[in-house]
């Protein structure tokens, strides 16, 4: 089974070859980075119309590094939601023109899947598991039973962990996209210097809040008489050894629920663009030798948007026959708990 991918929810247009051995036969992804960086954040407008520009390039791209043609492919995957609805409704009308010309099953596909299925393209990962989302606009545990099969255990109760990375780098002046700056000046930074909160730590369920911690950030750089090369350093390693205590916490009571519902042995895995973090991913691998748990994250390249994990979740779903016709409609918002309400109808 061989599936084209693409992914257009955000800043990236990227489309990607992969089959049903697991194999990435190509990955193209092109980045906005530079168009937004100017505006500290990504810009829907500039990015559906980079998108508009670039996504035939990208296709044919990956088409010719894949080695196929289209009548090779048995399916046509698309980002339908959630993000940014320009970028969104670029990347499906491609994969409807192409599954129309080339009589292609079409399938929509919720990025939080792509997400949530990207462990089992990068290893062997079988049903059921327990999964950390984390990203720029998510943060939930949830099991995974399947191609939308998901009970969610918990989720954040204001921002997500990757919005708080993102709001405490522009805070401290670094530059964007924040997540991979506030980790890079944090490794020469002392997390203990700074006492930031753990919000909700100790509480017995699985949700999150982060704002407290990003309030935390702003008042203590807000009384510094000046902020220096090494307090910046000190504050992003404080708050990033926070945030990821919070994870670890929260993903301790998930892994305790999980087991309730599952058995005692089990695979943690974490997943989205927040995943590529190393300080985050060493804490949630001791977590996981500590309660005899397996520990799963993809590669970093993975982690953050692309289309391998879209073409994946594509051959998924094409094999359990799960697909849709030309009249969805794509979404800005799509909880991964209303998939099972879409198999069910």
């Amino acid at each position: 089974m061989i599936v084209l991918g693409i992914e257009s929810s955000c800043d990236e247009t990227a489309a990607a070859v992969v089959d049903g051995d697991r194999r990435i036969l190509s990955n193209i992804i092109f980045s906005q980075l530079e168009e937004h960086r100017p505006y500290g954040g990504v810009v829907p407008e500039i990015a559906a119309r980079s998108h508009l520009d670039h996504i035939d390039g990208i296709v044919e791209r990956a088409i010719n590094e894949a080695g196929v043609t289209f009548s090779d492919l048995d399916g046509i995957a698309a980002t339908g939601g959630p993000g940014l609805i320009g970028g969104v409704l670029v990347g499906m009308m491609t994969a409807k023109a192409i599954a129309l010309v080339h009589n292609l099953p079409l399938i929509a596909v919720n990025h939080l899947e792509g997400h949530a299925l990207s462990a089992r393209l990068a290893a062997d990962v079988s049903f059921p598991y327990l999964l950390l989302l984390v990203s720029g606009g998510h943060c939930e545990l949830l099991a995974v039973e399947g191609p939308g099969q998901y009970t969610r255990y918990g989720g954040t109760l204001d921002d997500a962990v990757g919005e708080a990375f993102d709001k405490t780098a522009k805070l401290l002046g670094l530059p964007y996209p924040g997540g991979p700056s506030v980790e890079k000046a944090a490794r020469n930074g002392d997390p203990r210097r700074f006492a930031f909160p753990r919000p909700m730590r100790g509480r017995d369920d699985c949700d999150f809040s982060f704002s407290g911690l990003k309030t935390a950030v702003s008042r203590t750089i807000a009384n510094l008489d000046t902020l220096s090369e090494s307090d910046v350093a000190d504050a992003a390693a404080s708050f990033q050894i926070a945030a990821a205590e919070v994870l670890v916490d929260r993903a301790q009571h998930a892994i305790d629920r999980f087991r309730l519902e599952h058995g005692p042995n089990g695979t943690l895995v974490v997943a989205g663009g927040v995943a590529a973090n190393g300080t985050i991913r060493e804490s949630l691998t001791a977590l996981a030798a500590e309660t005899g748990f397996r520990f799963v994250a993809p590669p970093p390249a993975l982690c953050t948007d692309n289309a391998a994990m879209i073409a994946w979740a594509g051959v998924e779903r094409l094999g359990l026959g799960l697909t849709d016709d030309l009249s969805f409609i794509p979404r800005p918002r799509w909880p991964l708990a209303e998939l099972k309400q879409r198999i069910a109808s």
